[in-house]
């Protein structure tokens, strides 16, 4: 698993034209067939996909149902996502802080008139924290996948990473 030991350097919190250095171009994002991070990327999902069951979802919901592991700012939890890395991500290896500011600033510039929008934006990753209490990645970060039915053609690696899931053999799922 990929957690920083520390924070970023700056204290000030990304700007929308304040990105990492990646030579990309718009076409090559979300590839998830080929590039320097594929076979991370592969592995995180072949884990969740093999892990991520209605038993195992069952289990989390008791674990943190509550909310009572731990109480912090929005702004906390954010500053906490500069030390979590997302593997399941092909485009980045940088803190995910910066991913959730790309993302709200990215909605704020197609849809200004939906501030609920760019709210969620910046919050949409921060479950990943969780990789810092000691959750495995695949567990906490990825495009997840409704567990309990059947696996739609649109999920990431589909037809390669589930034959280990239990939920797969039974009927009720399929």
């Amino acid at each position: 698993m990929k957690v920083l030991g520390s924070a970023c350097q700056s204290s000030e919190p990304p700007q929308a034209d304040d990105t990492p250095e990646n030579p990309k171009s718009k076409e090559n994002f979300r590839n998830f067939k080929e590039g320097a991070l594929i076979d991370r990327v592969y592995h995180t999902y072949l884990l969740m996909h093999t892990n991520q069951t209605v038993e195992f979802v069952q289990k989390k919901n008791e674990q943190y149902g509550g909310c009572n592991l731990r109480q912090m700012t929005i702004m906390e939890a954010l500053e906490l996502l500069d030390n979590v890395v997302d593997e399941s991500d092909p485009d980045v290896d940088f803190p995910n802080s910066y991913h959730a500011y790309q993302t709200a600033e990215g909605i704020r510039e197609k849809h200004p008139e939906k501030d609920w929008f760019h709210l969620v934006g910046l919050l949409h990753d921060l479950g990943k924290i969780l990789a810092l209490s000691g959750e495995p990645q695949w567990a906490v970060v990825g495009d997840t996948f409704p567990v309990g039915c059947k696996l739609e053609d649109s999920i990431v690696f589909r037809d390669s990473t589930f034959h280990d899931n239990p939920d797969t053999r039974n009927p009720l799922y399929t």
